[in-house]
């Protein structure tokens, strides 16, 4: 079925692989097995590429390397593009209709299997709740996308009945012609806006994931987000609404009552699904929104409820996110690497509450700081330390939020950051890492600054 699908899209086309990191490897692995023959261009900024292991032996290969590797899309007929590759700067603009990527193709193949989760936060942790729950209930499943497995990788793993949880970032979502069966929306902030023209554009792409939907498929969404309404209210797209919300109760979908989670079909049958007294590891009110996105896949896949509390109370979530690294010093140190706006640090330090530390900045993109910094210097945290660029622009705006109980340190490494904290957080309170920044220019990405973290405050 794959080969004839795949024979389909690229039968009779000049094919250029676009990047040729870890998902453009994996795309030309799978073409290459099923295709042995084709001829392949691959480009990428990275002229070091063609010395790549996998590929140094096959004479079916052309190469666009180096600062143009750009200038040549108008060449070919079908353009397979990685997620991380922006086109918003393009020179000479090029047909929408040649461009295609793992994401398009494999929800083309697949749509009626996939449960589709994106937002700007929150998205990694409730793809794999979601997994973990179905994944106690059947063996038949597969976790793909975002989460670090390109979607490609699992393709012989899934038969009819796969059921498959595919995180999408909105890199992922741009260059699509379908969407999931079932879609999950979290939530919509100021973020990646280096990669679009606007904010508007990040938006756009991430509505790609209902975007295609009929009136058989679902849309989840988070009812409490002004913008996710206000985008489905201008578009009425048509498929079975399911929101969940903190505020209010909802007609269908989630909502709480008296410390419960309820579940309420067609405004009719309203039923508890999960007490928020019992013991589980994911805390704080983000969390509660990402355990109510995923009760409504589950109930929509029809997850017995027995399943789902044991999910959503065994699960104990992700590496880097509002991670408990260990008490050292008489400090409890955590790790959220994962945190690159300024939302999901506000969240971090309103779930620990006794934050006496906090490490600040990275790679400054452009976002609006105000409200973190009001934020933070309402809080109780004492200790602020700032890195880099966006670290610098963050203890500038602090000036004329000032609060003569907190104390600000600016250091020019990770390293410098945690002496610092050891130096001066109070013994049994918290030291947190959540950066409100992308990671990028000092570390390669948010799990990289997060592991050397973790090693830091072991040893230094």
């Amino acid at each position: 079925m794959v080969n004839k699908a795949l024979n389909k899209i690229i039968k009779g086309k000049k094919i250029l692989i676009l990047g040729f990191g870890k998902e453009g490897q994996s795309t030309y692995i799978t073409l290459r097995k099923y295709f042995p023959e084709q001829d392949y261009t691959i480009s990428d900024t990275d002229i070091s590429v063609k010395n790549n292991e996998l590929i140094k032996d096959d004479k079916h290969l052309k190469f666009v390397l180096g600062e143009h590797y750009l200038d040549c899309l108008n060449d070919f007929d079908l353009i397979i593009k990685s997620p991380g590759i922006s086109l918003k700067n393009l020179i000479h603009p090029i047909s929408l209709n040649k461009i295609t990527s793992q994401s398009d193709i494999f929800i083309n193949l697949f749509y009626s299997q996939i449960i589709g989760i994106t937002g700007t936060k929150g998205k990694s942790t409730t793809s794999c709740l979601i997994y973990h729950i179905i994944h106690l209930f059947t063996d038949n499943s597969v976790l793909v996308g975002n989460i670090g497995i390109p979607p490609f990788e699992k393709i012989s793993y899934i038969n009819k009945d796969t059921k498959i949880v595919y995180e999408l970032s909105s890199h992922q979502l741009e260059y699509i012609s379908s969407s999931p069966h079932i879609s999950v929306l979290l939530n919509l902030f100021h973020e990646h806006l280096d990669y679009y023209k606007s904010f508007n554009d990040y938006q756009l792409a991430k509505f790609n994931i209902t975007k295609y939907q009929n009136k058989n498929d679902y849309l989840i969404y988070n009812a409490d987000d002004k913008l996710i309404e206000k985008q489905i209210n201008k578009f009425g797209f048509k498929k079975k609404y399911f929101k969940y919300s903190l505020k209010n109760k909802v007609k269908q979908g989630c909502y709480i009552d008296k410390n419960s989670i309820k579940f309420c079909f067609n405004d009719k049958k309203e039923k508890n699904i999960y007490d928020l007294g019992e013991k589980r590891f994911l805390k704080g009110e983000h969390n509660i929104m990402n355990i109510m996105a995923a009760i409504n896949v589950c109930k929509i896949t029809g997850i017995p409820d027995h399943i789902i509390i044991k999910g959503v109370s065994n699960f104990k979530g992700l590496e880097h996110r509002i991670e408990y690294v260990g008490k050292y010093n008489n400090i409890y140190f955590y790790n959220d690497s994962i945190a690159t706006i300024p939302e999901a640090t506000t969240e971090a330090i309103k779930t620990l509450k006794k934050v006496d530390t906090i490490i600040l900045g990275g790679y400054d993109r452009g976002i609006d700081y105000t409200d973190l910094i009001k934020f933070i210097s309402k809080s109780s945290v004492r200790n602020l330390i700032f890195i880099d660029k966006a670290g610098k622009r963050m203890l500038n705006e602090l000036g004329q939020y000032k609060n003569k109980n907190q104390r600000y340190f600016y250091v020019y490494n990770l390293e410098d950051a945690v002496k610092t904290a050891k130096k001066n957080t109070k013994e049994n309170f918290i030291c947190l890492l959540s950066p409100a920044a992308a990671s990028y220019g000092m570390f390669k990405n948010f799990e990289q600054r997060g592991k050397i973290y973790k090693k830091l405050v072991k040893i230094v």
